[in-house]
């Protein structure tokens, strides 16, 4: 009897201990857990009313349970998404128990009015996962207007956008050589990190003073929206031809313009008018043995703002090239790069005429902000005719006339620490005022007319 008692009393502590350690959950913070994507794209919505469900599994690769502690969706009940995990509809799920080797499904959907114009283009999320002390975001991205939605797009002929919807380009967009991509007024152009837009052919951009043209990154959300660097930039590639921007304005791009090749005719390679490249992270507009003729344009707050290499022939009239050192872009290049040289130390000949234009940094980090860099024995032409300037040493290789050098060109409002540039000129303090030389050019980026003694820069005096 004896025994029958310790046989069943052993019994019911091994099976206590069996249960013990199925309860065991591993709670290492290097504890696996595997997750199927890291961004949910609802990339359909907007072409039909009603929702749209995705999903997405967490996979425990461990050896032992693993307890979830919540599975949450940040923007909480106010969302346009919502979740559901495992059959459980909320914002917020906790404690959730996963057996070795097993599977949670989240499923997500995202209800948006596509009509509705008071929603952002992207209309975005997070959940978030905290197991272990880890904590892991799974990004939701879905569009909130109705839009052309371009990716991985190739135009191998002649084809005009019209300002219908935004063009939203994912993966990249490219102009065949040959072909010519027109765009008319008003439109808007959104583009994704991996989104280069390249031109092997010919790009015409028809904006106008009261319907601009625009580029920029495609993140609209408060935090991003003017983070430079959120899309890599508009390339002119070696056999673009005949390129012409006529009010627009590109922003926020790693690179703004990159121009690669003279042009092959009398033209130059880009036409630039009444246009602004602002909040650059590297180059506003980078040339390499290229040709651009720029008028009434800002060039602003970027890193490098421009940079011209390996000769090339070049005209700026009426611009304003202009960096301030705020939380975005930090100034620690000179404003103006000239070089007759490609790395290999070749030289080529360069031809670069800047009239009655601004070249202008706040604080005193660099002390020319005009750099030159003559190279070999091929042509160096550099006229500064008429310009305001920031260099303590001009560099011998410019031909300087009629300029100014290192006088405060009094910018109508500047407030780095709140992004605000204004880049008038106050009418009664600035030396720009009436310090240009007349030429045949009417308006400026207002599009304002100018009468008179013409001012320096892209804007005449108010």
């Amino acid at each position: 009897m004896k025994r029958l008692i310790y046989f069943l009393l052993l019994l019911f502590l091994l099976k206590g201990t069996v249960s013990c350690k199925k309860q065991t959950f591993i709670t290492d913070k290097n504890a696996a857990l595997s997750f199927t994507t890291d961004t949910l794209r609802f990339e359909t919505v907007f072409t039909s009313t009603g929702s749209v469900t995705q999903y997405f599994t967490i996979v425990n690769s461990n050896t032992q349970k693993l307890k979830v502690s919540s599975i949450k969706l940040m923007g909480g009940n106010s969302s346009a998404y919502r979740i559901n995990v495992d059959g459980n509809a909320s914002s917020e799920i906790n404690n959730i128990e996963m057996e070795a080797g097993d599977s949670i499904y989240i499923f997500v959907s995202v209800t948006i009015d596509p009509s509705s114009t008071s929603l952002p283009f992207i209309v975005q999320d997070s959940i978030q996962v905290n197991y272990n002390g880890n904590q892991k975001y799974i990004q939701l991205e879905a569009y909130g207007q109705n839009a052309h939605f371009l990716r991985n797009h190739f135009i191998n002929t002649d084809i005009t956008w019209n300002n219908d919807l935004p063009y939203v380009i994912s993966g990249g967009i490219q102009v065949a050589q040959n072909a010519t991509l027109t765009i008319e007024k008003g439109c808007r152009i959104y583009l994704h990190a991996d989104a280069p837009f390249i031109v092997d052919g010919t790009l015409t951009v028809n904006g106008t003073n009261l319907e601009t043209v625009s580029f920029q990154g495609d993140r609209l959300d408060n935090e991003y929206r003017d983070l430079p660097a959120s899309w890599p930039g508009i390339y002119f590639r070696q056999t673009s031809v005949n390129n012409s921007i006529h009010y627009g304005i590109i922003k926020n791009a790693h690179q703004g313009i990159i121009a690669v090749g003279n042009a092959i005719n009398t033209l130059p390679k880009l036409q630039l008018q009444q246009c602004i490249i602002d909040n650059i992270y590297d180059a506003g507009i980078l040339a390499l043995g290229s040709a651009i003729d720029a008028v009434n344009c800002l060039i602003s707050n970027c890193g490098s703002n421009i940079v011209l290499s390996e000769g090339g022939e070049y005209n700026f009239t009426y611009c304003t090239i202009v960096s301030f050192d705020n939380s975005y872009i930090s100034h620690k290049k000179p404003l103006l790069t000239l070089s007759n040289a490609d790395e290999a130390g070749n030289s080529y000949k360069l031809n670069a005429l800047f009239r009655n234009c601004i070249i202008w940094a706040g604080g005193e980090s660099i002390e020319n902000e005009v750099l030159a860099d003559k190279k070999g024995n091929a042509v160096f032409n550099t006229d500064f005719d008429h310009v305001l300037y920031k260099a303590k040493n001009i560099s011998p290789d410019i031909n300087v006339i009629n300029s100014i050098a290192n006088q405060d060109p009094a910018f109508d409002s500047i407030n780095a620490d709140r992004h605000y540039f204004d880049y008038h000129i106050e009418k009664n303090q600035s030396p720009a005022v009436n310090a240009g030389t007349v030429v045949p050019v009417s308006n400026d980026l207002d599009g304002k007319i100018r009468t008179g003694e013409p001012d320096l820069g892209c804007y005449t005096k108010d």
